[in-house]
């Protein structure tokens, strides 16, 4: 294992630094779509994605007291309407945006949510459910993955059986999986956990889902989801965003051993959340002014139509993205009709094409696709974002250049 992260890392390295010298020169040249942004090569990974001129000009409020009134009403705004892309009116759980990455997600669970020899229950469909069961081990908890077939999901019936066979804390779901595209069915899932082991908390890893797959936190009856700001969110990073049920946070507040994490703690981070909501000031630790600001615009704008709208558009952009690698004689990772994510796709490249090959001369047309990360076919295939406002935005075709790129950068590798 270590000689092959060892590998991955070293080829990750070498095709970021071919494709970073590939956009550079291709910087100086405009985007072709309305924007007062300045010159850059198009963004199409899974994130960070593309950004709105409004957030970013959010992003560059001024110096603000975060405990100022004006910021106040800023935060707490951002926290209400972070609930009505969760659809939550359970005032029971708790929105959460706190300094850090999406990674730092990952912390608040296995620190609260998990005491040290309890067991988890991690569906695997990829290497980010790897890493939070890494996560899980580092703060004592006991992770059991079921690994689904790469480019699948994890079976129903293995997942009833697991349940069966032991008392679990808590079973975790990574809704799109970034180094596959699976997409996991989590209302299903969550159904089946509530029937057979009813007490298990229901945990969503929701990074690269949130803002582009339906997520019905109450109806669902889901425990956690974490995300990030830099997907479909459409927000630079820099923020940890989750919401914990009102079941979670009970476990939080009957835990027999102290939170394990002194940032990552649940109990000093509640008080300041509720408060904020409120409209009042609160301190444990100074949050982002300007990522908050950054992030109420956005959710502004995504809440400004309903997201049933939003969903099924970016549906169709990933529909339309798919059909045209099937065209191009491509294949997916994700094997499943009904289980590829609607913000992603992974794709293998032709036999005898590498990722270091082909992602410089797309770059080289102004567009930044991101190579493979699974460790098992990382040097077989590229994946390309397609979420926010470059998937849904009105008179941009950032599509139309992305897929004439990938064809014209196969076209010359096969001549």
């Amino acid at each position: 294992m270590p000689n092959t992260m060892m590998r991955l890392q070293q080829v990750s390295s070498q095709v970021a630094a071919t494709v970073s010298d590939a956009a550079t020169t291709a910087a100086t040249k405009p985007v072709s779509h309305p924007s007062m942004q300045a010159a850059h090569p198009l963004t199409l990974v899974p994130g960070p994605v593309e950004f709105t001129d409004e957030v970013l000009q959010a992003m560059a409020t001024p110096s603000e007291s975060h405990v100022s009134t004006q910021f106040v009403h800023v935060f707490a705004d951002a926290l209400a309407l972070l609930r009505q892309l969760f659809f939550n009116t359970n005032t029971a759980a708790q929105p959460f945006a706190i300094a850090g990455a999406g990674t730092l997600g990952w912390d608040f669970v296995a620190a609260n949510l998990i005491e040290p020899g309890e067991d988890v229950l991690v569906l695997t469909t990829g290497f980010f459910a790897d890493s939070l069961a890494d996560c899980i081990t580092v703060y004592g908890g006991v992770p059991t993955q079921l690994r689904a077939p790469l480019g699948d999901i994890v079976p129903f019936d293995a997942i009833e059986a697991a349940l069966k066979e032991k008392k679990y804390k808590a079973v975790t779901i990574t809704h799109v999986d970034t180094s596959t595209g699976v997409l996991s069915d989590v209302p299903a899932i969550s159904a089946l956990v509530r029937r057979v082991s009813p007490e298990t908390l229901v945990i969503v890893d929701g990074v690269c889902s949130v803002g582009v797959e339906e997520i019905r936190f109450d109806d669902w009856d889901l425990d956690l989801v974490l995300t990030a700001p830099q997907k479909a969110i459409g927000v630079p990073a820099g923020l940890s965003i989750f919401i914990a049920s009102g079941r979670a946070l009970e476990a939080v507040r009957t835990r027999k051993a102290p939170c394990t994490s002194y940032y990552a703690s649940i109990p000093k981070w509640l008080p300041v959340m509720q408060a904020y909501e409120s409209r009042k000031a609160a301190y444990f630790s100074t949050p982002p002014v300007q990522n908050i600001h950054a992030l109420r615009a956005s959710l502004e704008q995504i809440l400004a139509t309903p997201l049933e709208g939003r969903f099924a558009a970016h549906a169709h952009t990933s529909n339309r993205i798919k059909a045209a690698i099937a065209d191009m004689g491509l294949k997916q990772v994700a094997v499943r009709e009904g289980a590829r994510a609607h913000g992603m796709t992974a794709v293998y490249l032709p036999e005898n094409i590498t990722p270091a090959q082909f992602l410089p001369l797309v770059a080289a047309k102004n567009i930044v696709l991101a190579g493979g990360l699974h460790k098992d076919i990382a040097t077989k295939y590229f994946r390309i974002g397609h979420m926010g406002v470059s998937a849904i935005g009105e008179a941009r075709d950032d599509f139309d250049q992305a897929l004439a790129a990938i064809k014209d950068a196969l076209d010359a590798l096969k001549a």
